[in-house]
């Protein structure tokens, strides 16, 4: 399907995100199978296999040939834009290489999409969500447990994937926490009062003693808690508080972005707070923020509400 100079091309590019830019493994592996399905689409459109010529002549009649096919094979134009990022990545990266010219490639455009906003919980309902999860738990030192994470995710903007990361080293909880997010990125998190409070409750009743190596939140049987674990349990907890199905460990950290900003926080120490690579992640916010303030003068305001 592709040759082998164009093979170890792609390998090397794949080093170089991991390496350079701090590309998580399973955005390496979305990388590489967007690349590998574009060329296997231009080694049949074009009847020859892919190398470092034939790729180098892809042009916008090719381009526009695999967007097509992509649509009709129903790839959403969210997934065909993410693909086309990763090609164009890649091209820009092997063009310097090559020295041939990319433009064909890079000019293309992406197909338009609705972004998604994230979906935050009211502030009383994140409030509730912490105050009733630990009610789930059928043993205290569980809902102590599962208290304290779904507290550092809304107190603390942590994904659950951090939150759960942490370890018997990071006891007792400092006033900040050097986090190491997607990508390797790393970051300080303030800890607020509460998340320390939360954590030294369900140490006090875990009874499995913290240790260095081991991870800090424990399941049943002493292992690490899973992620699975509190996504049930919120579940469970949404359900009786009749929160949507939005109301997910995500969305605690969502909430804790939303919240911060609605109360003059800036974007940018948003940004930081949440390990976001780009400015441009962290907007979606303000676009939250604005359609919820759209809502309420939809609702409230004489000229908007009619007669």
């Amino acid at each position: 399907m592709i040759s082998d100079a164009l093979s170890d091309a792609l390998a090397r590019w794949l080093d170089h995100e991991r390496a350079l830019a701090g590309a998580a493994e399973n955005t390496l592996k979305a990388y590489q199978a967007d690349l590998l399905g574009f060329l296997s689409f231009m080694t049949q459109y074009n009847g020859e296999a892919q190398g470092l010529g034939p790729i180098a002549k892809i042009g916008i009649r090719d381009m526009r040939a695999w967007m097509a096919n992509e649509r009709g094979r129903g790839v959403s134009a969210r997934s065909l834009a993410r693909s086309l990022s990763a090609v164009k990545s890649f091209y820009r990266w092997l063009a310097a290489r090559e020295d041939f010219e990319p433009t064909a490639v890079l000019s293309t455009r992406a197909p338009k999409f609705q972004a998604k906003l994230p979906r935050p919980l009211a502030p009383d309902a994140a409030a509730a969500m912490i105050e009733t999860v630990e009610l789930q738990a059928p043993e205290p030192w569980v809902a102590a447990r599962d208290s304290a994470v779904v507290t550092l995710l809304y107190g603390c903007g942590l994904r659950i994937s951090e939150a759960l990361g942490l370890t018997g080293a990071d006891v007792p909880l400092p006033e900040v926490l050097r986090i190491t997010g997607k990508g390797g990125k790393e970051r300080i998190v303030p800890v607020i009062d509460a998340a320390r409070a939360a954590v030294d409750a369900y140490l006090r009743l875990c009874p499995y003693p913290a240790q260095a190596d081991k991870p800090l939140f424990r399941g049943v049987r002493s292992g690490a808690l899973s992620p699975r674990a509190i996504q049930k349990v919120m579940q469970q907890t949404r359900m009786q508080l009749g929160l949507p199905a939005t109301a997910t460990p995500h969305a605690m950290r969502h909430s804790f972005a939303t919240h911060l900003l609605a109360a003059g926080g800036d974007l940018r120490a948003i940004q930081e707070l949440l390990g976001h690579a780009s400015l441009s992640t962290t907007q979606a916010y303000t676009a939250v923020d604005a359609a919820r303030l759209m809502e309420v003068y939809d609702k409230a305001h004489p000229k908007a509400a009619g007669p």
